[in-house]
């Protein structure tokens, strides 16, 4: 997707044929399963289902267009090289579900994210300490130093009072040494193709750090 693309759902421009934007976004849904690096342009342009306009059909074009000159590509799948302990890392927790509440920074919504990624980690936690697997300490990685700090300091607390109790559960996991919250720079942030669009220059880079190689350049495990 472009990146100066921005859609919106008002406009005059309503396709006569809604019913073929719904069945081809409804596929591209299913395509992105194995195709990370679209998920988010499918996600944008699912938002417009109800009512799309000429604007949205473009869009999707465009990814069509995309699938199209990429078609070889595919999702690499492949065992762990290290034997355990493993290592268990996440760099942010995403999903096509809008926050129910609007945050006033950014801060808050990626300390949200952050809390729900916690959540999700703890539950693998808990599969692999019944599955007797072995691991190390829970990692969690975030390219936002203000979110980093707000983990590890409890004095930004009188800043935060707004952010609901339940997830300062974050912080709480730190403190007991059961999770690392890590910075680490934007660029090598897994998250980025998934919530915005990024330019074409480097994308390839970016679609290689999703596991999505050509057939032909299938890395050797």
């Amino acid at each position: 997707m472009v990146s100066s693309c921005r859609l919106n759902k008002f406009g005059t421009d309503a396709l006569t044929d809604p019913s073929l934007y719904r069945s081809i976004v409804g596929a591209l849904q299913y395509a992105s399963l194995t195709r990370p690096d679209i998920s988010f342009s499918v996600n944008k342009v699912c938002q417009f289902m109800a009512h799309p306009l000429e604007t949205h059909w473009k869009a999707v074009k465009r990814i069509l267009r995309y699938l199209k000159g990429t078609a070889n590509h595919g999702l690499l799948l492949s065992p762990a090289l290290s034997s355990p302990p493993f290592s268990l890392r996440a760099y942010i927790s995403w999903g096509s579900k809008k926050q129910a509440l609007v945050a006033r920074s950014s801060t808050e919504a990626e300390y949200r994210s952050m809390a729900n990624t916690t959540a999700e980690l703890l539950w693998i936690q808990s599969l692999l300490h019944e599955l007797q697997v072995p691991y190390h300490t829970l990692t969690l990685l975030c390219d936002n130093l203000s979110v980093v700090s707000l983990a590890h300091n409890p004095i930004l607390h009188a800043r935060t009072k707004h952010i609901e109790l339940d997830i300062h559960f974050v912080r709480e996991k730190v403190l007991s040494k059961q999770l690392q919250v890590l910075h680490l720079p934007a660029i090598d942030q897994l998250a980025e193709p998934l919530t915005k669009p990024l330019s074409p220059a480097n994308y390839a880079t970016i679609r290689s750090k999703l596991k999505v190689f050509p057939t032909h350049e299938t890395p050797c495990v």
